[in-house]
């Protein structure tokens, strides 16, 4: 046996202070006067012997209570594991408030009972003992330690949240505010559900810091999320109706029957119906939407579930413009069949430049640049257009009949794309239409005999190389290419085999193909087609720069406040970094005056938690080995007793404080109860 506080042990002298008592308040004599003194001597003797025996036992009592009162002020104690450190302890605590923690344990949720836990690891301490209480935030403030009061005021403070953290980190971020401390006597403690996705830790070797993990589980494991919504095509328009998918998983092992799903566009709160879900398994539904607006749109799908919801809705924004520009380069005359087509496409604009004078600048201004039978194609004209496809940009290219091909290979293959060779002026006629590509995709609902596909006169040959990643879309009928697709960065390049000049070529009379085409290649790559972002995972954000000074601070807004985001411009680009400052699911409008949104953003919470996946405590032990102690569910009843043990042994103090109060007790009765 040991004992925590020994210098305690020096007020054993105390035991004589009820001897000395004993042995000269009892021998005192005190003469009493009788007028008949016959038979006193034999009830004299029988007196004097009931009365020693229960001066003895009396003193027993006071000595043994005086003993044990004293012990336990020493705290004796039987160590376990060693020698027991003693002295001031620092202490971190980490309390997990992932959204996970809201699954209920019982009839309270899991953060509850992880804050009860905390709290009685705290009152398991000494006063003079100190404290670090960590949680997912990661803020500054839990980088220092505290006092015990502080400690429990902080405890009370921690809130469910979306940041979500590896316990690796948290072990990490634990050591630092520890070795802060002035005292080798520190200790750790864990408490989460212990979600195998978070858990990246093997095993546990550090001998320094004593880990204990206290791991809570909830009594239900089923939940469903929304895992994602997309639209087929990345630009939208206005008065159109497009298709909208939504992916849905299902994290249990139990299907689920009858979940409902509602679209929220604008006012309007659109039930999408039930539907079934089976075990560990996905559903993806499609929901169609009519955009009833022009500029940044919001809409959130939600799904009904309980009791975890942080993952039951999904916000995402969209931009729908007002027209789309279409920039027509031409070396002479433009092209009127081109300008009568956009011209009947709604919301289309076309404008006609000329090859030799072009503000390279403007071009981001364009959603589709129709290249129209140039004869040469410049080395700054070619690098423009390559800058333009990679950020975004359509590029539509109809080769001249007497075209430098010199230039047009240079060009085309800094992609790379197949060079034009030579023109073949032989009657073709298109065969066949790629409708599984996006151009060509749902356009036709029944293609029948009468369509008219394009035929040409002429129309160059191209080198074929299998490396490149070209994609036909319109093809001759012995199978060579007359319209091929070049994805390059976020952009397209369409090129045509034929000029796009009558006297070669009747594409332009071909409507049903024409007027299509234009149409979607305008629509079919955009500058961002991202339409949602997640909390603590897209912390880099892109926008147009909308100022010409670079010293223009943007700033954001939603529903939990305002704040400037850092950022940095470049070009026509503005990069804004958020560092955490996005805490809450929504849209945030990012602007330069008040009223004047520049973008719009739809942040979701991340679902990395959204699979309800634990280890149990035996998982745990296996894992990280046997340095590291964890406290089941079971133990958490006498949490505080428990501690005590880990940290020093089994502790005896309580049954000292017990001994005490039995033997003054028994005092108590001997001298009530004894008479002599």
């Amino acid at each position: 046996m040991q004992f925590l506080f020994p210098t305690f042990l020096w007020a054993l002298a105390a035991l004589a202070i009820p001897v000395i008592l004993h042995l000269f308040y009892f021998r005192r004599f005190k003469k009493v006067y009788f007028t008949n003194v016959r038979f006193l001597k034999e009830v004299k003797d029988e007196t004097s012997m009931r009365s020693k025996l229960r001066n003895l036992l009396v003193l027993v009592a006071r000595l043994l209570a005086i003993l044990f009162l004293v012990l336990a002020f020493a705290q004796p104690f039987i160590p376990q594991k060693g020698e027991v450190k003693k002295g001031i302890k620092a202490v971190s605590v980490y309390i997990d408030n992932s959204f996970s923690m809201s699954a209920s344990s019982q009839d309270v949720p899991l953060l509850e009972k992880a804050k009860q836990r905390a709290r009685e690891i705290v009152s398991a301490h000494g006063p003079e003992d100190r404290f670090q209480i960590l949680s997912n935030e990661f803020s500054g403030r839990q980088q220092h330690l505290v006092s015990k009061e502080d400690a429990l005021a902080m405890i009370d403070e921690i809130a469910l949240g979306p940041e979500v953290q590896s316990l690796s980190k948290v072990i990490g971020r634990q050591k630092q505010a520890l070795s802060l401390s002035k005292t080798d006597n520190q200790a750790s403690y864990l408490i989460s559900d212990f979600q195998r996705n978070v858990m990246d830790l093997s095993t546990y070797q550090d001998t320094l810091l004593p880990l204990t993990l206290i791991p809570l589980q909830s009594v239900q494991e089923k939940n469903l999320s929304i895992d994602t919504v997309w639209f087929e095509a990345p630009v939208r328009m206005a008065n159109q109706t497009t298709p909208l998918f939504i992916k849905i998983h299902n994290h249990s092992a139990t299907p689920v029957e009858n979940a409902r799903v509602s679209l929220k566009y604008g006012k309007e709160i659109k039930p999408l119906g039930s539907f079934s879900v089976g075990a560990n398994a996905d559903r993806t539904d499609t929901v169609n939407i009519t955009i009833t607006g022009t500029g940044w749109q919001r809409a959130e799908v939600t799904l009904t579930d309980y009791p975890i919801q942080f993952d039951d809705q999904y916000f995402f924004s969209f931009f729908v413009a007002d027209e789309i520009q279409v920039l027509a380069i031409n070396d002479a005359v433009p092209n009127r069949f081109l300008q009568a087509a956009v011209n009947g496409l709604p919301y289309f604009k076309v404008t006609d430049a000329n090859s030799q004078s072009i503000d390279y600048s403007k071009f981001i201004d364009y959603q589709l640049i129709v290249l129209n039978d140039l004869a040469n194609l410049s080395s700054g004209m070619s690098a423009e257009l390559k800058d333009y496809i990679d950020n975004g940009g359509n590029v539509l290219l109809f080769p001249g009949r007497n075209a430098n091909l010199g230039t047009y290979s240079a060009f085309l293959q800094s992609f790379p794309a197949n060079a034009p060779q030579s023109f073949e002026q032989v009657a073709r006629i298109v065969g066949e239409v790629n409708q599984a590509e996006f151009i060509f995709k749902d356009v036709f609902l029944n293609r029948s005999a009468n369509l008219r596909l394009p035929s040409t006169n002429g129309n160059f040959t191209f080198g074929r190389f299998n490396s490149r990643a070209e994609e036909q879309l319109l093809t001759y009928r012995d199978g060579s290419p007359y319209l091929s697709k070049y994805k390059q960065g976020k952009g397209n390049l369409y090129v045509c085999a034929a000029p796009l000049s009558q006297e070669f070529n009747n594409l332009v009379n071909s409507g049903e193909i024409f007027v299509p085409m234009l149409y979607k290649m305008a629509i079919s790559a955009g500058t961002d087609p991202r339409i949602a972002y997640t909390i603590g995972r897209d912390e880099l954000l892109e926008s147009d720069h909308q100022a010409n000074s670079a010293e223009i601070v943007y700033k954001m807004k939603g529903d939990a406040g305002e704040f400037i985001p850092e950022q940095r411009t470049v070009g026509a680009k503005v990069f804004l970094t958020m560092n955490g400052q996005v805490k809450k699911s929504g849209f945030y409008d990012l602007f330069l005056n008040p009223g004047q949104v520049n973008h719009g953003f739809a942040f979701n919470y991340n679902r990395r938690e959204s699979a309800l996946q634990y280890f149990s405590p035996e998982e745990l032990t296996e894992r990280l080995g046997e340095k590291v102690n964890i406290i089941s569910a079971l133990d958490t009843a006498v949490l505080t007793a428990r501690i005590e043990e880990n940290n020093q042994g089994t502790v005896l103090w309580r049954w000292c404080i017990i001994l005490v109060l039995l033997f003054l007790g028994i005092e108590i009765l001997l001298l009530r109860f004894w008479k002599v």
